[in-house]
């Protein structure tokens, strides 16, 4: 499975700030320091922000921090939240057309495999991915 680039991006923010413990930053601050793009990371940022991840504030005081606590982000969340389709094949989704779908095993051994990966990520959270913090820090020029 792979994950989208929007999952991704938006894994990097809640990093970047779980990394910052000294208030609000920018999405410039952002990618700056992750060579990607503004107008990309405003969309990821925005959808974080409705999701409940970030606290997002405009004007003097403004910009972006994390909305609740770091050790309270479960990584398995943000993946289910920032990931419109986790249909691995045709015959998840409704209406697939597969000839094979009724005598087929394809469907039952993928599910397992996905909710076996999603388990796995229930047992991180930011914390853990803001780990070795000096490393990551030095890296982003933190």
């Amino acid at each position: 499975m792979k994950l989208t680039r929007f999952t991704d991006y938006s894994l990097r923010v809640l990093i970047y700030l779980g990394l910052r413990d000294d208030g609000r930053v920018t999405i410039r601050e952002i990618s700056e320091a992750y060579g990607i793009s503004r107008n990309h990371l405003m969309k990821v940022v925005s959808l974080l922000t409705r999701m409940g991840y970030l606290d997002a504030r405009r004007g003097p005081g403004g910009g972006i921090a994390l909305a609740k606590p770091s050790d309270e982000i479960i990584i398995a969340d943000v993946v289910r939240d920032m990931e419109d389709d986790l249909n691995l094949v045709e015959c998840f989704c409704a209406g697939g057309t597969c000839i094979i779908k009724p005598v087929c095993e394809l469907k039952s051994v993928l599910t397992r495999a996905l909710a076996a990966y999603l388990e796995t990520l229930e047992n991180y959270t930011l914390t853990d991915l803001t780990q070795p913090r000096s490393e990551l820090s030095h890296v982003l020029g933190l």
